[in-house]
Order: structure tokens, then sequence, then C-alpha cells
């Protein structure tokens, strides 16, 4: 849960790195708001897609940033999140990309991660 919030501390902060840890948790809390919002849009029709679609609007900014610190954690820029937009291949390279291993030294996006939060 601290993953999460701390993505949200950093609401629109493009810079930097995020770890895997970071990045990951993040997504993982916004698949189950996700799933947890569809229930009550389910349960109470209109009022229910309203939240549903105003935590979508909401996210949106802080899972851009995310994903953009964690392509700069693997040393590749943050334009690389458009290469989601490759159909079918797309998701797929940046999926790859986002899940592979931190590189391992400072690199021009900032220093590892996990010694910034120590």
């Amino acid at each position: 849960m601290n993953w999460y919030i701390e993505a949200w501390k950093k609401y629109a902060v493009f810079g930097g790195r995020a770890g895997r840890q970071e990045y990951w948790y993040f997504a993982l809390f916004n698949i189950l708001a996700y799933i947890l919002l569809s229930i009550i849009a389910g349960l109470l029709g209109k009022i229910g897609a309203s939240l549903l679609s105003l935590y979508a609007v909401a996210v949106s900014i802080p899972g851009l940033a995310a994903t953009v610190r964690r392509l700069h954690d693997t040393n590749r820029s943050g334009w690389w999140i458009l290469i989601s937009l490759i159909p079918g291949i797309g998701a797929i390279v940046l999926l790859v990309f986002l899940a592979q291993e931190s590189h391992a030294i400072e690199n021009q996006y900032g220093p590892i991660p996990s010694v910034a939060v120590a």
C-alpha cells in the first residue's frame, strides 16, 4: 500500500526513476480499485459509473508518470510509452520493458530508486 501512496505523492513527477515494486504495486492497486468500482458501478448504475469514470480520470496522470519513471529506471526515455500505440505488439513490448530489471547503476535519469529512498 505504501508504494501506491508513494506514486500518488509523485502525482505529476515525470523525472526520476521508479523501481519495479513502486510501479507494479501501483498497477496492482489500480486494478483492484477498478474491479471494486466496477462492482459498485454495476450495483448503483449511473452514480457508480460516474465514480468509475472519475477514478479513471484521476489516476491517468499518476499512472502515466509512474510508467515514465519506470521506463527511466530501465534506462529508456519516457517517450517509449508511445510504442504501446502500435497495434498488437506495441503493448507487449512495453510490458516487457516495464518488467525488466532496473538499470544497476545511476543513469541520466537519477540514482537507483532503492538508494534514493534510503
